[in-house]
């Protein structure tokens, strides 16, 4: 039987673990680029830092290409990781937090953004937070024009921002109807995909779920071999959200959690119970566009949450999503289709955490 089966997903977090949280909360961006017990592994580690966190292992870059190109956008295309293989690190004191600082290549990052936020937030079988509440107008993700592919990709952002379709309430008396600037600007906190996961009562249904999106497991099961994609929560934050501090023990599986983060840098603080009286096992992470981690073993029932979204820190690449970059041609994603929607990533960190269900 799974470990992961004994622990209750409505147990309370640890003080010490609550209150590192909340510390982080209250920082600065300029006290956080300071703080040195804040892993950064782009500013570079203190000397205290490379003592407790080790070099364990690599990303080859022919494995980095090979899981690119599960993604359509690069098929055919040139390698994208520049012959470099990417770091492995992991925290000593907490033994299966395996961190990997620019694992996804940049270009990659803008296909997977088009492929979780056009077509699988239009999918209407892929629930969102939105979905308590209200009715999405799936009707209006069409394109009004057909691309010359002869393709039409139903996205929210084939919308207007000035479009007068609503999103009705389920309850009119309590909610108010929405648009979808409200819905995609303001709104929309997180989409489900594979397994739905129900946040009401903290487990998942029993119901057949509609299967995972085949390119995004391949690339994912390329770069993590050691887990099977079967569910994963896509978290949408601006500057001013947070993620409370939770741990993730509601599948039938101990494999290790992937967290992919894109967009603007977020603050991550994951810490483990204390034994025999001591303190709490904790790190914090500042997690950049394209970072990921790998939560396994020991650090797989972790407690963990995200402190704090740092405003202006979206790549240049990324910032003008789902409008084309104007520094470089990006392809099929990138049209002038979402013009309209140009710069809607600029203040926004996407987080993709998948999770495999049953061994």
């Amino acid at each position: 039987m799974a470990r992961i089966e004994s622990l209750d997903s409505g147990e309370k977090p640890p003080e010490a673990i609550k209150g590192l949280y909340k510390h982080y909360q209250k920082l600065t961006s300029d006290s956080l680029q300071t703080d040195l017990h804040i892993l950064d592994f782009r500013r570079g580690l203190s000397h205290g830092q490379q003592v407790a966190v080790k070099d364990v292992d690599r990303v080859l870059a022919s494995t980095i290409d090979a899981a690119c190109s599960h993604l359509d956008g690069f098929k055919n295309q040139e390698p994208l990781s520049s012959n470099l293989d990417v770091q492995i690190y992991e925290a000593e004191d907490l033994p299966g937090l395996r961190i990997i600082p620019s694992l996804i290549p940049e270009k990659a990052q803008r296909i997977l953004l088009s492929k979780l936020l056009h077509r699988d937030l239009a999918d209407p079988r892929h629930k969102t937070n939105v979905h308590l509440h209200h009715v999405l107008p799936y009707h209006a993700t069409l394109p009004e024009t057909v691309s010359p592919s002869g393709t039409a990709t139903a996205s929210f952002f084939n919308m207007s921002p000035d479009s007068s379709e609503q999103f009705s309430p389920l309850d009119a008396k309590v909610h108010k109807y929405l648009t979808v600037s409200q819905f995609l600007y303001r709104k929309l906190h997180w989409v489900t995909l594979g397994c739905q996961y129900n946040w009401t009562e903290k487990k998942y249904p029993v119901d057949q779920p509609p299967k995972f999106p085949e390119d995004i497991a391949g690339f994912v099961r390329t770069l993590f071999p050691n887990m099977t994609p079967e569910a994963a929560i896509l978290n949408v934050y601006n500057p001013g959200d947070t993620l409370n501090v939770h741990r993730d023990v509601s599948e039938n599986s101990d494999s290790g959690l992937v967290s992919i983060s894109i967009g603007c840098d977020g603050i991550f603080v994951i810490g483990v119970d204390a034994e025999d009286g001591d303190e709490p096992k904790c790190r914090v992470l500042r997690l950049r566009s394209g970072d990921a981690v790998f939560m396994s073993g020991q650090a797989r029932f972790a407690w963990h949450g995200v402190s704090q979204i740092i405003r202006d820190t979206c790549p240049e690449l990324m910032r003008d999503w789902p409008a084309k970059a104007e520094s470089e041609d990006l392809g099929h994603d990138c049209d002038g289709s979402y013009y309209a929607w140009r710069g809607w990533m600029s203040s926004k960190r996407i987080n993709l955490n998948i999770r495999q269900m049953h061994d």
